[in-house]
């Protein structure tokens, strides 16, 4: 089993809609979302002290090099406002590479897998939901595995709508 899977977060503004452009965004680059999970809205990790942040894992399809992907990636956050205030710092759009998929890659501004999977519910709990078997290529873990171990205790809940 193989993916390519997308973490969307926002934490500041319409975070909802936030995540939305981004997802049409990266349609607009020619990428093909084959799954989405839920939104999940989970307290800050990291820097705590800044508001909640909505998340989603996205599956994407997509002839580009990881490199490229990371690109556009870089691009849509640009293009939509992104402000990078500091490291896990409050976020308009944040789009991270989990998985390309079995590749283990690492360059300066890029590591595959993403080095923080297995320590980040708020990761784990969307990739659960859809890629529950998929395995991590080093860990030899599949993500149900990786959320089952994950020392992380901050909440992850389902996101209603209506809360923006």
């Amino acid at each position: 089993m193989s993916g390519i899977y997308l973490l969307l977060g926002s934490n500041i503004g319409r975070r909802a809609k936030n995540l939305e452009r981004a997802r049409e965004m990266i349609v607009s680059h020619g990428i093909t979302i084959k799954k989405e999970s839920e939104i999940y809205e989970t307290a800050a990790w990291g820097n705590e002290d800044q508001e909640d942040f909505l998340n989603q894992v996205i599956e994407v399809e997509t002839s580009k090099s990881p490199q490229r992907l990371l690109k556009i990636s870089q691009l849509i956050e640009n293009e939509m406002g992104r402000v990078r205030y500091e490291k896990w710092g409050k976020r308009l759009i944040d789009i991270d590479l989990l998985y390309f998929n079995d590749l283990v890659f690492q360059e300066a501004d890029l590591t595959l897998p993403h080095p923080g999977i297995a320590d980040r519910r708020f990761t784990l709990i969307p990739l659960v939901e859809i890629a529950p078997d998929f395995v991590h290529p080093e860990l030899q873990k599949t993500q149900h595995e990786l959320l089952n171990d994950c020392p992380d205790t901050l909440e992850v809940k389902a996101f209603a709508p209506q809360q923006g």
